[in-house]
Formats: structure tokens, C-alpha cells, sequence
């Protein structure tokens, strides 16, 4: 198999659904390649490199399955439509929202956002206030799905104390059963409509 940056990228993230983010390094992956870590530097310069060519991958079919607005949908049902299909895109893989999250340069996701801020200036919502709302949106998205991808330490859960909690916070509770009791899953709390 030659080794070109695809491959390069494909095999990060299957390392990635390995051994997670903290598992993938140039050294793991060159070993995974079977190459020596300088060979990879003609494909990715460095880590930053990758993980934004890792982002870039995972997002892709966030951008590519993104529909246009039609004409009377209102703009946040879009717009909610366009962050589910980024967090699935995300929970597929380990860690996916922590390797978007680090990808500061990723143009996938510049593409992305560009594409639903217009989307919300067609529909009449002002600049300022469209780019706002994405980047919450986003934001929000990102820290939803590393939430998801981060198990609770299994001894901190064992040892904590789930009766005192609800003692001490009962509006919470109550909140959290209410929610729950209404037929309503976890998935459901990824972007709502009281939230845009």
C-alpha cells in the first residue's frame, strides 16, 4: 500500500477508535504504518497537522449530508438539523468532539459554520447575531459530545453519595425526573428548541 496522506488519515483514525485520543501519536501511528515517524512529516507536518486532517475527516459527513433550508422550514429547525448531523458525525468515532475541539485550523468546519451563518442571513437574522448563534451552537455541540465521550471515573461513581445528592439538590432532581419521565432520552438534550 502506498502512503499518501489519506492513508495517513485513515489509519489515525482507526488508532483513534483504538486507543483513543490520548493513544495516537506520530511514533504509534508510524509504528502502525510500519514507517519510520520522519516518513510521516511528508504527509503531516506535525500532530497539529493531523489532528485537524482527523477533524476534517470526521466532519466531512456533517458537510456533505447538510441540506439547504427550504423555502418556509424555520431557520432553527436547519439549524438544529445541522448540529445532529454533527454530532453523530463526532460520536463516531472515540473521542471524536476532543479531536474537533483541538482542530483550530480545520476547514471542513469553517465550511460548515460559513454555510449556516449565511443559511441564517437569508432567512433575515442579522450578522452579528447569525455568527452567535453558530458559534454557540457549535460550541455547545462540541462540549455536549466530549460530555458524552467521557465516562465518570468508576470508583468516583461508586463512591458517591447519590442519597445526599438528592437531598441537597432537590429542583435538580426534580428537573432531571421530569425530563426523563416525559419520554425523553438523552439524545434529546443535544440541541432542543428552547435552546435557539
Amino acid at each position: 500500500m502506498a502512503l499518501n496522506k489519506e492513508v495517513v488519515v485513515e489509519e489515525a483514525l482507526k488508532l483513534l477508535n483504538e486507543v483513543g485520543m490520548d493513544g495516537v501519536s506520530l511514533r504509534s501511528l508510524a509504528n502502525r504504518l510500519g514507517v519510520k515517524p520522519p516518513t510521516l512529516y511528508w504527509h503531516v507536518k506535525n500532530k497539529a497537522v493531523l489532528i485537524n486532517e482527523m477533524a476534517d475527516s470526521i466532519i466531512q459527513p456533517a458537510l456533505r449530508d447538510l441540506r439547504k433550508r427550504g423555502v418556509h422550514e424555520p431557520w432553527q429547525e436547519w439549524l438544529l438539523d445541522v448540529f445532529r448531523h454533527l454530532r453523530q458525525a463526532m460520536l463516531s468515532y472515540t473521542d471524536g468532539a476532543r479531536v474537533v475541539a483541538g482542530a483550530h485550523f480545520s476547514l471542513i468546519m469553517a465550511d460548515l459554520m460559513e454555510n449556516a451563518v449565511r443559511t441564517l442571513l437569508t432567512a433575515g437574522v442579522g450578522l452579528r447575531e447569525s455568527r452567535l448563534i453558530v458559534l454557540t451552537a457549535t460550541h455547545f455541540t462540541l462540549g455536549h459530545v466530549v460530555e458524552e465521550q467521557t465516562p465518570p471515573d468508576e470508583e468516583m461513581a461508586q463512591k458517591f453519595d447519590m442519597e445526599g445528592f438528592t437531598r441537597d439538590h432537590p429542583t435538580l432532581i426534580a428537573g432531571i425526573e421530569e425530563y426523563f419521565n416525559s419520554g425523553r432520552t438523552a439524545d434529546d438534550l443535544v440541541v432542543s428548541r428552547q435552546v435557539v
